[in-house]
């Protein structure tokens, strides 16, 4: 539905806020660095699990925002995205028959992935507009027909945009430790978070690191989504495991794009501190014009989404309204039916990583809804 929302926005000429992608360019130096990678003739195939340069920068990459020892050797695969990464960690604990449980909204890609694995999806609800869970219906997850053998859980949230407490994520740790659950982390927007809010990665909790498949990309991060550049960390035995899947499914990573990334994973700390308060400019201005057209949302935690209630204007489909939206409006949505496990029609997502420039542009069309 989203890649399909992209296709209607091109079809009408509206503003594309469907699809996340940025709409600004990668920084410079990475950019010249690519140009530097393909004039050096890096045209051929890297090692398969990723080319020692770039494990050794996103292992101390890692450490140096976790704390957490990393072994660029045994405990990393680069991927082709955090896409490949999800499916890549999904097929390497589970068989067909498990069930794999996820809160719903999800990113549709989940469910898919457990499917494509022979697995069953299990859903538990966050409950809107705060999108919480409740601990119960958590538990019954994780205890019921069987048990989990793995648990999906997306921080922060796309596309919801909760970023979850210590509290909330100690209350999940010690499902996965009672039940014996790998637990399957997507945390390509930990750089994109907005004060007070504070990203814990899950591995880093007590007892978590055996168990957790921490799955990222540096596509949001350095505003390169075309690039396909991703990465699992866990232990060194499951690592093992998830190279040969990882070989079967795509082979390798971009080699020329593999060794340019180093760059960019030398950045200063301030590299991320500036992108954090660039996108809460952005996430300020799309929310500003929210305000003024008299429309109710959840205000965004991290990552670069957020959820819009559409229920006052009397669609019975989202998905009607959302090709409405993008004809008559010229703004593109996504409609919020498509990361809901249960009949859900009250919701659409709108994208800010874009230039303020065109979410001031998206912005006076929004505000054609406020006549409505």
């Amino acid at each position: 539905m989203i890649r399909e929302m992209t296709r209607v926005a091109n079809q009408h000429g509206a503003i594309n806020l469907a699809q996340g992608f940025p709409d600004s360019d990668p920084p410079a130096a990475l950019v010249q660095a690519g140009k530097d990678a393909m004039d050096a003739g890096r045209h051929q195939y890297a090692i398969t699990w990723g080319s020692p340069e770039l494990r050794e920068a996103l292992a101390g990459k890692i450490t140096r925002f976790t704390g957490l020892p990393v072994d660029p050797q045994r405990e990393l695969v680069v991927t082709c995205g955090s896409t490949e990464a999800m499916m890549v960690a999904m097929m390497t604990v589970c068989d067909p028959g498990d069930r794999v449980g996820m809160f719903s909204p999800f990113y549709e890609n989940y469910a898919a992935d457990a499917i494509l694995a022979g697995a069953t999806p299990v859903h538990v609800p966050l409950h809107p507009p705060q999108y919480r869970f409740d601990p119960a219906e958590l538990r019954r997850a994780f205890a019921t027909g069987g048990g989990l053998k793995a648990f999906v859980l997306c921080n922060p949230s796309n596309p919801c945009g909760r970023v979850f407490t210590r509290e909330e994520l100690m209350q999940i740790a010690a499902l996965a430790e009672e039940f014996d659950v790998f637990v399957l982390t997507d945390e390509v927007y930990e750089h994109i978070v907005f004060p007070p809010h504070e990203h814990i990665t899950f591995a880093t909790l007590p007892g978590m690191a055996a168990r957790t498949l921490s799955c990222s990309s540096l596509s949001k991060t350095f505003a390169i989504t075309g690039w396909r550049l991703g990465y699992v960390h866990a232990p060194a035995a499951i690592i093992a495991q998830a190279r040969k899947v990882h070989d079967f499914l795509t082979v390798g990573a971009a080699a020329p794009l593999q060794h340019a990334v180093v760059t960019a994973l030398n950045f200063p700390a301030s590299y991320y501190q500036e992108l954090a308060n660039e996108y809460a400019a952005q996430r300020d201005i799309l929310l500003s014009y929210l305000d003024r057209a008299g429309l109710t949302y959840s205000k965004p935690e991290g990552a670069y989404f957020v959820m819009v209630d559409i229920s006052t204007f009397g669609y019975a489909s989202d998905v009607e309204f959302s090709h409405w939206m993008t004809r008559e409006i010229g703004v593109a949505p996504v409609p919020g039916s498509s990361f809901f496990a249960h009949p859900e029609n009250r919701y659409i997502r709108l994208n800010f990583a874009k230039r303020p420039a065109t979410l001031h542009a998206a912005g006076e069309r929004l505000l054609k809804l406020a006549k409505r």
